[in-house]
């Protein structure tokens, strides 16, 4: 079978939910991708290597290291959890800068993509506000900076529809100025399911497209553009409404199962009750919402109403999590000292 998940439309920046289609599609583990997961205090930490081009074409994902940290509890607002993932992300992080061989006394740049002005995309400007920066004192008086920190510096270079510019360009014009050592790009992502949305953290090694959670890639902040190692930090804050409707399907085919209990003339029955959508496959359904949707303009983007409570708790654990891995000097028991 020579199937390649990137012809399909479903829309999923998450490596973890490709992983999840391609298994499925292929009907079982894709030779080439490297999987271990753990789980501790409710804390689901799964690393992904895709290591070849032919288990990245089934997955759709570039060739890389990917982590990704699910906490569903994530959404009850849980100063003590909350932190607990901030501890557990900054291992990761450290961890992760490790294998791709990114020292202590590395240059950092951060970018906080997306557009402030619009809560499910403000991720990226809201960690950038909260990050502990100290280039000013390592350029102004370096003599001055106690040991345990590093050189950070941070940029909210704003969207293409503010600023004119490429946010790519902004940042390259920033790289061959400052000089950086590694640059970590922060975005707001899209998932496939409701369930992940603002209580999934994604690290990876393949750089970023801004704009790619809403499926508007353009010039991305990677490796080969801007010629410095990019490590992307992404959150799904929305999903597509056919994505949705697609999963109430099988959320609609599962009640259905359960309610009529027995197996012997389940299939039939829920046959009966849903028709021909209980035979069809994810990808075929999913493509039939989005031809019924979408010439009426219904294909929309759609993120919880309590957004803007979650964007907040969110980027302050990523930005208390890159603080504890950045810098030796940060107390992971006193994180929020060294946020704003």
């Amino acid at each position: 079978m020579n199937l390649d998940l990137r012809d399909y439309s479903v829309r999923t920046d998450l490596a973890v939910e490709s992983k999840e289609m391609a298994e499925t599609v292929y009907g079982g583990p894709v030779p080439g991708l490297n999987e271990q997961t753990e789980e501790q205090d409710g804390i689901r930490i799964t690393r992904l290597d895709i290591t070849n081009e032919a288990a990245a074409r089934r997955v759709g994902k570039m060739i890389g290291h990917y982590i990704t940290l699910e906490v569903p509890a994530l959404r009850g607002q849980d100063t003590e959890l909350q932190e607990r993932v901030a501890a557990a992300f900054a291992r990761e992080f450290d961890h992760f800068l490790s294998k791709i061989h990114i020292g202590n006394k590395a240059k950092v740049l951060i970018v906080g993509l997306g557009n402030w002005n619009v809560t499910p995309d403000a991720l990226g400007p809201l960690v950038v506000e909260n990050v502990l920066v100290t280039r000013h004192f390592f350029e102004l008086t370096p003599d001055r900076v106690a040991p345990g920190y590093r050189d950070v510096s941070a940029v909210a270079p704003g969207v293409l529809g503010i600023t004119g510019i490429e946010s790519s360009e902004i940042v390259q014009g920033i790289v061959d100025r400052t000089k950086p050592d590694l640059i970590i790009a922060i975005d707001a992502l899209a998932s496939r399911s409701l369930e992940r949305v603002n209580t999934t953290i994604q690290i990876a090694d393949i750089g970023i497209h801004p704009g790619s959670g809403i499926g508007n890639k353009r010039r991305g902040i990677t490796r080969e553009i801007l010629g410095v190692p990019c490590i992307a930090i992404g959150v799904p804050t929305v999903c597509y409404a056919s994505t949705i409707v697609n999963n109430a399907f099988d959320l609609m085919k599962t009640h259905f199962s359960q309610e009529i209990g027995s197996a012997a003339g389940q299939q039939g029955q829920t046959r009966q009750i849903m028709g021909l959508l209980s035979e069809l496959s994810e990808n075929e359904r999913l493509g039939l919402v989005k031809e019924v949707l979408e010439p009426l303009g219904h294909d929309l983007i759609v993120t919880p109403k309590e957004i803007d409570e979650f964007i907040e708790d969110i980027a302050n654990v990523i930005a208390s999590g890159l603080n504890i891995a950045l810098h030796e000097a940060v107390n992971p028991d006193n994180v929020a000292a060294y946020t704003h």
